[in-house]
């Protein structure tokens, strides 16, 4: 009898009433999850084209090189990819977007997963997924590195006493702009501002009432925010990394 359910169950696997191309979000999600995934892997691995004049890759930022890790010839990389790594890995639309992507739980909305997709879930209590609920401290952590991230595009405006811009100063600009709209969005960020309160219509409560209707609004477009902001950094780096190679590519406009 069990064997019978097993199989009607298999049998039925990825069935749905539904009529538009559903297998083609999860789709583009493994092959951009992937894409992104070998660039940063490699760049992490190559140690080199991460600097040029006064601009540094965001992979790369903060340039930590303890002596130790340099003896070793190993990639400062590794030492602020974990980061914003875990960040993304921990966030709840990244969850929900490899879930599906990648373990088919469940492929889409309305669409049977295959037998046995998600047995093992045991909610956030036990190994691996309670790694899940780190995603908060991660929070913090990303905060710091994004902080960094922004005194990057400053010191690649104004040094040598002046202003000064170029395209690649442009691009960092937007990155970290796309990078804080994706962390002011999140949803630790949204319980921070006003998740704690018990009155919103308290006058002691308007400011951060506010503070949360604009993370409200930035929460509303959170996945924009991730996949943009994802694809930036990557673009970020390659532009240094082309620069640094052929510096004509990050002449000052003026």
């Amino acid at each position: 009898m069990q064997q019978t359910q097993s199989a009607t169950s298999a049998a039925h696997t990825g069935m749905t009433t539904r009529k538009d191309m559903w297998w083609l979000e999860p789709a583009l999600v493994a092959i951009g999850f992937a894409c992104f995934g070998a660039y940063g892997t490699f760049r992490a691995f190559e140690n080199n084209y991460y600097e040029f004049a006064h601009y540094l890759s965001p992979f790369y930022s903060p340039k930590i090189l303890l002596p130790f890790w340099q003896s070793m010839h190993m990639s400062p990389a590794w030492l602020i990819l974990w980061i914003p790594g875990g960040f993304r890995a921990t966030c709840y639309y990244y969850r929900k977007a490899y879930y599906r992507a990648y373990f088919l739980t469940p492929p889409a909305c309305a669409v049977t997963p295959p037998v046995g997709a998600g047995s093992g879930y045991c909610g956030e209590t036990k190994f691996p997924f309670v790694m899940q609920n780190m995603h908060r401290y991660f929070f913090y952590l990303a905060g710091v590195v994004l902080a960094i991230l922004w005194y990057d595009v400053f010191a690649a405006m104004f040094y040598d006493g002046g202003f000064h811009l170029s395209g690649l100063s442009l691009f960092m600009l937007l990155n970290v702009v796309l990078l804080s709209g994706y962390s002011g969005g999140c949803h630790a960020c949204r319980h921070l501002v006003g998740g704690r309160l018990d009155c919103f219509s308290c006058p002691s409560a308007k400011p951060q009432l506010s503070a949360w209707k604009f993370v409200t609004k930035l929460n509303e477009h959170h996945m924009a925010w991730a996949w943009f902001s994802l694809f930036s950094v990557g673009l970020t780096d390659f532009y240094v990394r082309c620069a640094s190679q052929n510096p004509a590519l990050a002449l000052p406009l003026f």
